[in-house]
């Protein structure tokens, strides 16, 4: 019998990925990426190996995907960064890699919006991966015996004897600004529209709310990302609430103090909260067009990082934050870690999908910006607001 010659891998045969520098972000991956090397050379599953190389939450969420799609074949992205990448032509669509019933069943097996948030003029630019969006974060040994608050009216009334922080760093300030108009049930501008953001009264009520809380924020808080805050929380003497942050199972368990999660608090009693989706989809880049393998490979690895025992297994285990609902529904992984799946599930099913239009990541940050300085400085809220409507038009108008 003749044994066939398997030529030895080469650094040409490697695929490049990117995500971000959490665990969440990186465990599950660099994991996958472990075994495939373990495996010997002729045994593979996948075409060609995947190497992870990651970037901090701050490039994650406003790094342009252009920017990074030449020296990448697989990138973890934020919905809200599509519409410039369309523009740049630096992605490929899921239609081109895969099958309309195989991408029907993607969209049907993932919670809330994660697969839709990826779809932009009638095209899936990518696909699901980790799902997340703004809840309540509580030490519930600094809260004592007191329910947790129901109403944001609640949130600014709690007693000064227990901290309270807002996430307001990075872009967070503007998507709890955007949050709170939500649970008022404000109507955003339509995506594409260069109208005002939300209803003046929506707007106003919600800067006086984040003005309250805002006071309330610890110094070193003032400009901490969702991971800072959570971090924080977790190790020590708090602070002991955060109405709106974005989720993290990790610190359920991670610190000597465990974090439990819940949905935000409403704007009225038996309201809807509001809340921003987050997550992370998989995109691919352009950049290996005309190489059939490795596009061949690229697909393997797209499925299995989808497929359901990697989501609902491998991913609660290795610090990830699955998309799949039948991890965020399954019994055990709910026991492992809290029972956050459960208690926010119905707020990412609920979670609104931000705009996708070029340069919007960009507007995030500068609007975050100006809430954050204008609340510091306690500057006029009408003031405030009409910077903001007039940043929103200007940068629509582009």
């Amino acid at each position: 019998m003749t044994v066939p010659v398997i030529a030895p891998r080469t650094a040409a045969d490697e695929l490049r990925g990117l995500t971000w520098d959490h665990p969440r972000g990186y465990g599950p991956l660099e994991e996958l990426s472990r075994i495939d090397a373990s495996v010997p050379t002729g045994c593979e599953t996948v075409g060609r190996p995947l190497r992870w190389d990651r970037q901090p939450l701050s490039g994650f969420e406003s790094t342009p995907i252009a920017a990074l799609a030449a020296d990448y074949d697989i990138l973890v992205v934020d919905h809200s960064g599509l519409g410039g990448a369309v523009e740049a032509g630096c992605l490929v669509a899921m239609e081109v890699l895969f099958g309309p019933a195989e991408l029907a069943s993607w969209r049907e097996r993932s919670v809330g919006a994660s697969f839709d948030s990826y779809v932009l003029d009638d095209r899936t630019w990518a696909l699901p991966l980790d799902a997340a969006a703004q809840v309540a974060a509580v030490r519930p040994d600094l809260m004592g015996e007191r329910d947790l608050p129901r109403t944001w009216e609640q949130v600014c009334a709690l007693p000064n004897e227990v901290p309270v922080t807002l996430c307001l760093g990075g872009p967070h300030a503007f998507l709890t600004f955007c949050s709170l108009c939500l649970a008022q049930r404000g109507e955003p501008a339509p995506d594409g529209g260069d109208d005002a953001l939300f209803p003046r009264e929506h707007g106003l009520a919600a800067l006086e709310t984040m003005a309250r809380l805002a006071a309330r924020t610890p110094p070193e808080l003032r400009s901490a990302d969702p991971v800072a805050v959570l971090r924080t929380m977790a190790a020590g003497q708090g602070p002991a609430y955060c109405p709106l942050v974005h989720g993290y199972v990790t610190y359920t368990r991670s610190g000597p103090y465990p974090v439990t999660f819940s949905a935000p608090p409403a704007w009225l009693p038996g309201g809807r909260p509001g809340s921003v989706l987050g997550g992370a989809g998989l995109a691919v880049s352009s950049r290996r067009t005309g190489d059939a393998a490795a596009r061949a490979a690229v697909r393997d690895h797209l499925r299995r990082l989808l497929a359901d025992p990697v989501q609902r297994e491998l991913f609660p285990v290795t610090g990830g934050q699955p998309a799949a609902r039948s991890a965020w529904t399954d019994r055990w992984t709910n026991d492992q870690w809290g029972g956050f799946y459960r208690s926010t599930l119905a707020t990412v099913e609920q979670a609104w999908v931000r705009p996708r239009w070029p340069g919007y990541p960009a507007f995030q940050q500068a609007a975050a910006r100006l809430l954050r300085d204008g609340l510091a400085e306690g500057r006029p809220h009408r003031v405030l607001l009409d910077e903001l409507d007039a940043r929103h038009r200007a940068e629509r108008r582009r």
